[in-house]
């Protein structure tokens, strides 16, 4: 596999020398720069252009998102945003990941130098996971998975179940990990206002999705919200599973609702979408619609095959328009998957559906 060229872009020296050696350390990645603002990061990249750029936010003659954004607009380059700007659920960080960065590291405000060699692992891991994304094709966000957390199955949360008859309303369950905050928006803003109940598990950290859900409302015709325990799944309406908590799909009478609980990992992501699928299976069955988007790892690819099986209709990412094709891949893989499609073409897929049901 070729080496990863990383241009690192911060004003403090230390950061560029400790980030320089931290990620030269691995024989995978060689470190062709680094630069205290993106004026002199241009000019060193017109010699030769990087295949990952590691980019603070605060910086002297033009900020971060300044460039990123320019970055994404003239030649789309996968970033690491690495900045004491970007505490979980800040708007930097949101302002980040919707610009394009692949994904988020917060540094501290103190300890800095001790903290670069402490997650030096996670760093290097960052790079990768932002190397192999497809920025060309999509502008990608969410963090990428912890390669170390015990992987669990949705058994740790639900145990399988039989669905329920057929029923006069249908759910939407969507599941997405990175590059997924720009596929969620491309697709909630494709729907109008009259679209069926959809319940969402996008991988995020705790106090992202309040922020992330608040944003797409501002911008959706449907209502976008972070999901509370027993909020009702109802026309119109999008839920939003908080980061840090499970979010699973029940039947309450004539109405679905969403239980929001805590519990292990499960295929080392709290919430997963492996959970909330099973729970689709398992108390809409036939009634639902099942998708999975850009993400990395396999979360999500099981459960959309009990969907699947259960008889709901279930639709992939395609692998052109994915930031990384790897939970659409494996769903495909399992055989869970109904229609394989450009992210374009989902909504029109859903409501389509959904017409032809009613």
């Amino acid at each position: 596999m070729p080496t990863i060229k990383v241009m690192i872009v911060d004003d403090s020296a230390v950061v560029r020398q400790v980030l320089s050696a931290t990620l030269d350390e691995d024989v995978g990645i060689e470190v062709i720069g680094a630069a205290v603002d993106p004026v002199f990061a241009l000019e060193k990249m017109k010699a030769q252009w990087p295949d990952v750029i590691v980019l603070d936010v605060e910086m002297p003659r033009m900020d971060g998102i300044t460039f990123l954004r320019r970055i994404m607009a003239e030649r789309p380059t996968p970033v690491v945003i690495c900045s004491t700007l970007t505490e979980k659920g800040s708007e930097t960080a949101l302002q980040a990941l919707s610009a394009g960065a692949v994904c988020v590291v917060t540094k501290p405000k103190v300890g800095l130098k001790q903290f670069l060699h402490d997650c030096s692992d996670d760093l290097i891991s960052a790079v990768k996971a932002a190397a192999r994304s497809n920025v060309r094709r999509l502008v990608p966000s969410a963090p990428a998975p912890n390669p170390v957390a015990p992987k669990l199955s949705a058994d740790a949360i639900l145990p399988a179940g039989s669905a329920m008859a057929q029923t006069t309303e249908t759910v939407v369950a969507i599941g997405t990990s990175t590059g997924g905050t720009q596929a969620l928006e491309s697709v909630l803003r494709a729907l109008p206002r009259v679209s069926p109940g959809i319940v969402v598990v996008q991988h995020m950290p705790e106090k992202f999705t309040g922020a992330f859900a608040q944003r797409l409302d501002g911008l959706c015709e449907v209502e976008v919200r972070e999901a509370r325990h027993g909020d009702r799944v109802m026309p119109g309406r999008v839920l939003i599973a908080p980061g840090g908590r499970h979010m699973l799909l029940k039947r309450s009478g004539a109405q679905y609702v969403v239980d929001v609980i805590d519990g292990p990992p499960v295929s080392r992501h709290r919430p997963s979408v492996d959970v909330l699928f099973r729970s689709a299976a398992r108390f809409a069955g036939r009634n639902a619609v099942g998708v999975i988007m850009t993400g990395m790892g396999d979360d999500g690819a099981r459960g959309l095959k009990e969907m699947h099986d259960a008889g709901a209709w279930t639709v992939a990412q395609d692998e052109a328009s994915c930031v990384v094709y790897g939970m659409p891949k494996e769903a495909v893989k399992l055989g869970g998957v109904d229609k394989v499609l450009p992210l374009t073409d989902i909504p029109a897929a859903i409501l389509g559906r959904i017409s032809r049901r009613s």
